[in-house]
């Protein structure tokens, strides 16, 4: 069985896609300063892929309080999908002196 992957014309992917380079902590959506929770009627699925030729990432939600809901870790060519909703920000984090390409859907 082929395997689709992020990025390539002739897949069945027809929604936002971009990739972020994380060293130390950054967002992947949202922002640490918005002050309020975003809630939707119908959340929103953010699928998180870390690059093959990455480093370990720790994924997880930031709500509107400064609150860290941490996920757990994702290592080089993992995934993880993250329901957003009644969050401000979904963050990945990589040590400092290393850094990762992820991929990111929004469907």
């Amino acid at each position: 069985m082929d395997m689709l992957r992020l990025g390539q014309p002739d897949n069945f992917w027809n929604a936002p896609t971009y990739s972020v380079k994380v060293r130390g902590s950054k967002f992947l959506w949202g922002s640490a300063g918005i002050v309020k929770n975003l809630t939707f009627e119908k959340p929103f699925i953010l699928h998180i892929a870390n690059d093959l030729a990455g480093k370990p990432l720790a994924i997880g939600t930031l709500g509107s309080g400064g609150n860290k809901t941490e996920f757990g870790k994702i290592e080089p060519g993992e995934c993880i999908s993250i329901p957003v909703n009644d969050i401000s920000g979904v963050y990945a984090e990589c040590a400092p002196d290393l850094d990762s390409i992820v991929h990111c859907l929004i469907y």
